[in-house]
């Protein structure tokens, strides 16, 4: 029985091997990370300030590496401030933010064995929601000390708050499960949506409320050089753990039973990646607000490209996440005239109509074409 097991095991991470070669895979991501780098530099260019694309990469060049292009000095000007100090640690937040969510929605969705999962299915978005409206709306009197943090921080304590009370409702009597999993997220979700709304009924301040309105939407406006260095370590940490994980997440797709078979305790696994998921979802849900459908789409569309296999997926949905969400950050901030949209907002209309056509779409199922 366990020769079986381990020969279907086997056979899963090996499937899409026959149809697509190593070396085609191996070209697939070169093409990715390419078009990440040529993402970032048409990113910058495109605004309400217009910069031509060879002026942008040159700037680029000259702060990364200290060449300077074309023999020219680089001066110091308009041009220079917007991409340096303004758009390119906005692209580079928007690739962290895109990695990090596709990602956390691939483990998830292995984890709980439920396609439609992702990041929020454990009440992270209505927790993160409830600390942040808590911040705004109530006011820093009592947390002074927190200064301008005390928003992020909140929605952090709020999101991993939500995490942990999911995973503890989960695990009463009995083991944890991939169904009790989700209801506890229903759960929680509307609690603390619940909460959250009671607050802003009692609330008198207006121009609070559009702040936690437009923060609930999602935004990477607040975008800077001193938020990077969290989020890059977070999410490029995680990236390279469950690149190692890839097995496990795989026997996943088998159920609980053969693993039991194989000797491999899911439930120690799924709490773990459960918590690490809430972790990584928490920083970035407190550093640009509510994006969503990105962890739900985007492992569906690769699945679709490179098969079940996660050594495939993740790699693959880290690069896809990236450059869908630069590119969705450039629509939000340029598609109307001396306005910027919510970020959640192009995401959803995006994404929905998509994920709409994966569900009526004839034969697919998880991991299927």
């Amino acid at each position: 029985m366990v020769q079986t097991i381990q020969a279907e095991t086997h056979q899963l991470e090996k499937k899409e091997s026959l149809i697509h070669s190593k070396a085609g895979f191996t070209l697939l991501i070169a093409s990715l990370i390419v078009i990440v780098i040529i993402s970032a530099g048409l990113a910058v260019s495109i605004g309400q300030v217009r910069i031509p694309l060879g002026e942008s990469y040159r700037i680029l060049l000259a702060k990364i590496t200290g060449i300077e292009w074309g023999g020219k000095p680089l001066e110091a000007g308009s041009f220079t401030d917007i991409i340096w100090q303004i758009r390119f640690p906005r692209v580079l937040m928007a690739l962290l933010i895109g990695a990090g969510l596709a990602l956390c929605g691939a483990v998830m969705q292995a984890a709980v064995q439920n396609p439609l999962a992702d990041p929020y299915i454990l009440g992270i978005s209505s927790g993160a929601s409830l600390g942040a409206t808590f911040a705004i709306l109530i006011g820093f009197g009592a947390i002074s000390w927190l200064g301008q943090t005390g928003v992020a921080f909140w929605a952090f304590a709020g999101a991993m708050g939500a995490s942990l009370l999911v995973l503890t409702l989960a695990g009463i009597r009995g083991k944890m499960t991939s169904v009790k999993l989700v209801l506890a997220g229903m759960v929680i979700n509307a609690l603390c949506s619940a909460f959250s709304n009671f607050i802003i009924y009692f609330a008198n301040n207006a121009e609070g409320i559009k702040t936690v309105t437009f923060w609930t939407m999602g935004s990477l406006a607040a975008s800077g050089w001193n938020k990077l260095p969290l989020i890059g370590m977070v999410v490029l940490t995680a990236t390279l753990f469950f690149l190692l994980q890839s097995r496990v997440l795989n026997t996943m797709l088998l159920g609980d039973e053969a693993a039991v078979t194989l000797g491999i305790n899911l439930s120690v696994y799924r709490r773990l990646y459960m918590i690490l998921t809430a972790l990584v979802t928490g920083v970035m849900v407190a550093s640009c607000g509510m994006i969503g459908f990105v962890g739900l789409i985007i492992p569906h569309i690769v699945r679709g490209m490179v098969g079940s296999d996660h050594r495939k997926v993740m790699p693959v949905s880290v690069l896809f996440g990236a450059i869908f969400l630069i590119w969705t950050d450039v629509i939000a901030r340029s598609l109307i005239s001396s306005v910027e949209l919510p970020i959640g907002i192009i995401t959803a209309m995006i994404g929905a109509p998509m994920f709409m056509y994966m569900l009526v779409k004839k034969g697919y199922g998880f991991g299927g074409k």
